[in-house]
């Protein structure tokens, strides 16, 4: 989920509980609070936790509720998500691998083991193209054994990472991390999908998930094939940026970013926009 703000930069908790209440009533079964969507680098640790207090509230038992409380500090990802758990009512956290100071295997075990160790179930978050490091699949069957590791969000762009996985541990969860990977990884073993796409289509991203999982790769193809302009459109400058613009052009949120993130220019903008509205979006 994205993280609204106002024109004047602050989190727009009215525009949150309205993206809350839409994505609920389009029948998802969980949202993901404060994850890369949601522009956490840029959040406050007040903001941090509001935004995920307000999530809880706002959802009101009517969805699972997945905290992004991850960093690239233990200590910080251990302080983000005791405050998660303090909250009450958030079912599982995200963890991003460390970024930048691309620990070795010993050290991310340590990480990972020291945040699962505060009791609130963990979904591994493994996309080496922005923190620099790939959870090693060693490490991962490793961390599997803990009772709180639950899932892993696979965003590294490779379904044979997701067979890797399945063949070491038959019944361990894997979650896609890329919209445009989602039917391929279910085809081979993934749950589901941690969606951006979900933002703007919340209804059709379930389409197709229960259609794959329920082994109707027909009609699940078919929503692949439809959606598939947009999936790639929300990638083409760097995410939440074009999924925002689509929000934006949609006229549900305003399009206002916290640096270093920004406004994508003219010709990104139409080339959405015009993905939009073949899909009828706008």
């Amino acid at each position: 989920m994205v993280t609204p703000f106002a024109k004047d930069g602050s989190v727009d908790y009215g525009k949150l509980r309205e993206i809350v209440g839409e994505q609920v009533a389009a029948g998802i079964e969980g949202i993901c609070a404060v994850g890369t969507s949601g522009e956490s680098p840029t959040l406050s640790h007040e903001e941090h936790h509001k935004v995920i207090e307000k999530t809880i509230e706002f959802a009101a038992g009517r969805a699972l509720i997945v905290a992004g409380t991850g960093a690239n500090s233990t200590a910080e990802a251990v302080s983000l998500t005791k405050a998660a758990i303090s909250m009450g009512g958030a079912d599982a956290s995200l963890q991003v691998t460390p970024y930048y100071n691309k620990p070795n295997a010993e050290g991310l075990y340590r990480h990972f083991m020291t945040v699962a160790d505060l009791g609130l179930p963990v979904i591994l978050y493994n996309v080496p193209g922005r923190t620099g490091r790939e959870i090693p699949l060693d490490v991962v069957v490793r961390l599997a054994a803990h009772p709180n590791v639950v899932a892993i969000k696979e965003a590294a762009g490779s379904v044979d990472r997701v067979s890797a996985i399945k063949a070491a541990l038959p019944d361990f969860t894997v979650l896609s991390g890329d919209d445009s990977l989602a039917l391929p990884m279910i085809a081979v073993g993934a749950a589901g999908v941690i969606s951006v796409a979900s933002n703007v289509i919340p209804r059709e991203m379930g389409d197709m998930v229960r259609l794959a999982l329920a082994g109707d790769f027909v009609q699940a193809r078919g929503l692949h094939a439809k959606y598939y302009g947009l999936f790639r459109d929300l990638f083409i400058d760097v995410n939440p940026v074009m999924v925002k613009e689509a929000l934006a052009l949609m006229g549900r949120i305003e399009p206002v970013f916290r640096l270093p993130l920004c406004e994508t220019d003219d010709a990104r903008r139409a080339r959405l926009r015009k993905t939009l509205e073949e899909l009828d979006l706008i």
